[in-house]
């Protein structure tokens, strides 16, 4: 594994806290302080609820973030440390940032994980060294009864030698893995029992001269009838070791000298050789398994001897190591063991305690470079977010961009300067296109047709407060903008993706939250904060103290400045505040929605079709047919005439059409819900099942374009009986639209493919909101009221007198013939509508309302507006 350098830990002010549950006090305490403060300051500022409850609780939640930053990632990050270790990753770390409970478990883990890597590479290292030592041997026995097989060579005992010593050195590695491995796991019984050192050594010496090395062996045991408390066997195998090791480095004629004494409450084993000696840097990696085997190493052990050595030792509760020989020439190993050692009470009797001594201070190694920890670049541990969201928005290493968080900031401070105490105009239409700009640069999907052409049409719908000035309108055609910018960044495809579009938008405020925090770190890491805050400071004292002096100098740059600058004075300082934290935590979510968008579309799963055509023919069916019924009685109203109409139901005309209006609306958006369910559910895998989808559904769709038509002409009927108003034409508009989506059913019915359907209905309600527009509703109203009043008498004055500065132009225009107590009526309270805001609340409409009001002498009706309804 490739090391890597360790992540910028990120700002925790609570970090120096000893304890975690100070810290959830504290958190809970400064954050509902800060929600308080913020609630009773925009109160007292006059800020509305609408407003003032979401700036609250979001500054509450990034108090919180901020608070909380770091409490909980170490245990997050020991999650994904402890699945990445069950792979066999085991350099992985977590952050040690805390001083709490949190960090203390976080350095305890990171113990352990270095302790398992230690265990890991010396398994690693065992095998693959054990694998060595046995392919050896095996490789030379092969070899020799391969010879005898092809009767190459003789098959006598000269020839088998070979074989045998091959055989005999692969039995004692075998036999001193397996002592090692019982010592390793804790089963290696130990028995205690008076063992007498002097003849114990000369046993060993016995057997060791058996080898037949070419050296001598001098014991010396004093006092020579000394006694201690040891397991003989292993004892002996710990001696038998020591003069093996000994005699295999010590020259021809050389002497192996062994010494025992009592010191006090112990008692030493000394083995020294005249060979090579071992270096200080390697007397303690020749206890590891195979440490002293190495490329110039001819000794022909089996490289476990002094592991096995050690090992017996620590059972036995003492100490082994390799010590200066001083003037002399060789190695000597030193054991120093208790006479009486400790026991305790082990799985498998009586076992002598072993613990592992302290060990000898290592010699100064080059310091390799730390493990990756689990927030290294690379690798970003999952956090409660991650687990919130899941696959909807799984994380990804979205990079930081300090630009769109000033963008968002920029848009704020925009709105702040622009939005508060004016109408909608010029100032929303900059600030809106402000937003889009945010957002077109944020997202990757940039050069995308669809995205395109959804920036086309949020351009023009954010237009609409500058042409204008009909607030039901404006408010329809901003969520229609809204509706298409998400999807265009999103680029949703299906119905439940263009959904999840618009409901993204205000979780991107919360998944963005770690995105914001990378981005922020990139001003204050590296050293840079401090920088940036003396910049901005002394950028401010100059603006303030420079441009002071200058102002007061010269009259004209001070009306400059305050044509410029907003007023920041009083409750309006407060509104501005709220509105920039608004407008700009509104962006910079939309931003990260743009620049990070979730799987909108994965959930749509492919549809599993019915077993049985029945199951879905016989509700569509039913449908049909309580449509037929509908349509056959319009029929018989249209054909039988309004007398037999008002003989059976007792309804003139006027009131039986007004009665069902809006269930035919529901009706016709409830079909669309049906055609798009059935498509889904309905088989098509035969001809006959694709021809009773096509006809069934399309009988279906041609009679709810005759409701469509049929609740079109109840509305007219309806509004010429009893006027018009913006809210029918509304309604007309949108039964209108239902029924072109209808049309386009049908069409994806026949064609049996429907994936552009949602993208086309999306895109047709905001061209039809556009449409309205240009028709201008509030001045088609009043036109036709006007023209109702010319035939009929009857008129809404005060209706008329209610409607917006669009209508204006067509209530002068239409009302140039009336008497003057009938004009009066329609243009009465009409004097406000001059435009007289400033540049960034100026408004096509009420511009033009204003040049048609100029000259028009308005007085109040003399006795009462005539023909009232």
């Amino acid at each position: 594994m490739t090391p890597q350098p360790p992540i910028q830990p990120p700002i925790q002010p609570l970090a120096a806290v000893r304890s975690i549950k100070v810290k959830l006090g504290l958190l809970v305490a400064v954050s509902v302080l800060v929600a308080t403060a913020v609630a009773t300051l925009g109160r007292a500022g006059g800020v509305p609820p609408w407003l003032g409850v979401p700036v609250t609780v979001a500054l509450a939640l990034a108090v919180t973030q901020l608070l909380a930053a770091g409490m909980t990632s170490p245990l997050r990050q020991m999650t994904a440390a402890a699945r990445r270790m069950a792979t066999g990753d085991y350099g992985v770390r977590v952050a040690e940032t805390s001083r709490d409970e949190v960090g203390e478990l976080a350095r305890a883990f990171n113990t352990m994980a270095a302790d398992l890597a230690a265990v890991d590479r010396e398994r690693r290292e065992l095998v693959a060294t054990v694998s060595h030592e046995l392919r050896t041997p095996l490789t030379g026995l092969r070899a020799v009864l391969e010879n005898l097989v092809d009767g190459v060579g003789p098959a006598d005992p000269a020839a088998l030698r070979p074989a045998l010593d091959q055989a005999e050195r692969t039995s004692r590695l075998v036999e001193d893995l397996l002592d090692l491995a019982r010592v390793d796991a804790g089963r290696a019984p130990l028995t205690p029992e008076p063992v007498g050192l002097a003849s114990l050594l000369a046993e060993a010496v016995a057997e060791a001269e058996v080898l037949g090395r070419p050296v001598t062996y001098a014991v010396e045991v004093s006092p020579p009838d000394l006694v201690v408390a040891a397991d003989p066997a292993r004892l002996r195998q710990l001696v038998a070791n020591l003069l093996d090791n000994a005699s295999r480095h010590s020259p021809a004629g050389g002497t192996v000298r062994v010494r025992a004494g009592r010191a006090g409450e112990r008692y030493v084993l000394e083995v020294q050789d005249e060979g090579p000696g071992v270096a200080p840097a390697d007397r303690e990696r020749v206890f590891e398994a195979f440490g002293t085997l190495g490329a110039g190493d001819a000794g022909g052990g089996t490289g476990l001897g002094l592991a096995i050595a050690r090992w017996v030792t620590d059972l036995h509760g003492g100490t082994i190591r390799f010590d200066d020989p001083g003037r002399s020439q060789g190695a000597v190993v030193r054991v120093d063991l208790p006479v009486q050692p400790p026991a305790r009470r082990g799985p498998g009797g009586l076992e002598m305690v072993a613990v592992r001594p302290p060990e000898p201070e290592p010699e100064p190694q080059p310091q390799p470079q730390p493990p990756a920890p689990v927030g290294a670049p690379g690798y970003s541990a999952p956090g409660l977010l991650d687990d919130l969201f899941g696959g909807f928005w799984p994380p990804r290493q979205v990079p930081a961009r300090v630009g769109l968080v000033a963008g968002a900031v920029g848009t704020g401070v925009l709105a702040a300067a622009l939005l508060p105490e004016r109408s909608l105009g010029l100032g929303t239409f900059l600030v809106l296109l402000a937003a889009g700009g945010v957002l077109l640069a944020a997202t990757p999907r940039r050069r995308d047709p669809w995205t395109l052409g959804c920036a086309g049409l949020c351009l023009l719908l954010a237009a609409v407060p500058l042409v204008r000035e009909t607030p039901w309108l404006v408010l329809l055609c901003l969520l229609a903008g809204v509706a298409t910018a998400v999807c265009g960044v999103t680029g949703a495809r299906t119905a439940a993706g263009l959904v999840l579009s618009g409901l993204a938008w205000p979780l991107a405020g919360l998944r963005g939250l770690p995105w914001l925090g990378r981005t922020l770190a990139t001003l204050t890491g590296r050293g840079s904060g401090a920088a940036v805050l003396r910049t901005l400071v002394w950028s401010a004292l100059g603006l303030v103290v420079f441009g002071a002096l200058l102002v007061s100098a010269d009259a004209l740059l001070a009306s400059w400045v305050d044509a410029a600058v907003p007023d920041l004075t009083g409750d309006l300082l407060v509104a501005r505040v709220f509105v920039a934290l608004a407008v700009g935590g509104v962006v910079l979510a939309a931003a990260y929605l743009a620049l990070d968008p979730p799987r909108l579309d994965r959930a749509e799963r492919d549809p599993r079709p019915v077993e049985r055509r029945f199951e879905w023919l016989a509700p569509v069916l039913v449908v049909v047919a309580v449509f037929a019924a509908f349509l056959a009685a319009q029929a018989t109203v249209v054909l039988a005439g309004h007398d037999h109409l008002r003989r059976t139901t007792g309804l003139t005309y006027a009131e039986y059409v007004h009665q069902g209006f809006g269930q035919l609306t529901v009706a016709t958006a409830l079909t669309l819900l049906v055609v798009g369910a059935a498509v889904r559910k309905a088989p098509r895998a035969t001809a006959a099942d694709r021809r009773w989808v096509r006809a069934t559904l399309a009988v279906l769709c041609l009679e709810t374009l005759l409701v469509v038509a049929s609740a079109l002409h109840r509305m007219h009927l309806y509004q010429e009986a009893y006027g018009f108003t913006s809210l029918r034409l509304l309604v007309d508009v949108i039964e209108a639209w239902l029924g072109l989506l209808v049309l386009a059913a049908l069409a994806a019915v026949l064609a049996l493919r429907a994936w552009w359907f949602p993208r086309f209905a999306l895109v047709s309600g905001a061209v039809a909101l556009l449409a309205l527009t240009a028709a201008d509703p509030e001045a088609w109203v009043a036109e036709h009221n006007l023209e109702r009043y010319a035939a009929t008498g009857r008129i809404d004055w005060a209706y008329l007198q209610g409607l917006s500065a669009d209508a204006v132009p067509a209530l002068v225009a239409g009302t140039a013939d009336l008497p003057p107590d009938a004009r009066a009526c329609a243009l009465a309270g009409r004097s406000g509508e001059a435009d007289d805001g400033d540049v960034w609340e100026w408004n096509l409409a009420r511009s033009r309302a204003a040049d048609a009001l100029a000259g028009v002498r308005l007085a109040a009706p003399v006795g009462g507006c005539p023909g009232r309804d």
